[in-house]
């Protein structure tokens, strides 16, 4: 973007490090993704930047305290140092979350819109267990079958007994 055309549209002037143009929102900066960030891991004690980057002017003052002897900090100010260089302690980080009771709560919910969905089906979709299900209709098969000899050799009547009347044991 030129910078003539960007003064004439943006509120503020345009600065030579590639800054987009946005009418009435002033010169908005593009982030560079190729320098460092900060992130809080467990595995990467010492993250490559500050949490902090721009220091306030009390910040600034308690940074070249520190220089001298750390005896002379405070507690608070040692915590403060410590809050500019991390976000979080490693027992912050350890902290569990509550993230399984969603989980949990879901997964419930979810069985239970199942169970839900199987009761209707089971009431309204399926019609009544066929006749053929009962035991008396089972037994009157199974004796029809053996009265028929089906399957003499590995079958069911190989199971049966014809003399004695009963199961083979």
């Amino acid at each position: 973007v030129p910078v003539s055309l960007c003064v004439s549209l943006c509120v503020s002037p345009c600065v030579p490090v590639s800054p987009v143009c946005v009418p009435s929102a002033g010169v908005v900066k593009a982030e560079d993704y190729t320098l460092p960030v900060y992130v809080d891991r467990r595995d990467v004690p010492l993250p490559e930047v500050a949490f902090v980057r721009d220091l306030s002017a009390q910040q600034r003052a308690l940074k070249e305290k520190e220089k001298a002897s750390w005896s002379a900090l405070s507690v608070d100010e040692k915590v403060e140092l410590y809050r500019i260089k991390f976000n979080e302690t490693y027992a912050e980080m350890n902290k569990g979350t509550n993230e399984w009771k969603t989980i949990l709560g879901g997964v419930l919910f979810f069985l239970g819109l199942t169970g839900l969905i199987l009761i209707w089906q089971k009431h309204f979709m399926y019609g009544p267990i066929p006749h053929t299900f009962s035991d008396e209709w089972v037994s009157a098969q199974t004796k029809r079958m053996l009265d028929m000899r089906v399957n003499p050799v590995q079958g069911l009547t190989a199971q049966w007994d014809f003399d004695k009347n009963e199961w083979k044991k």
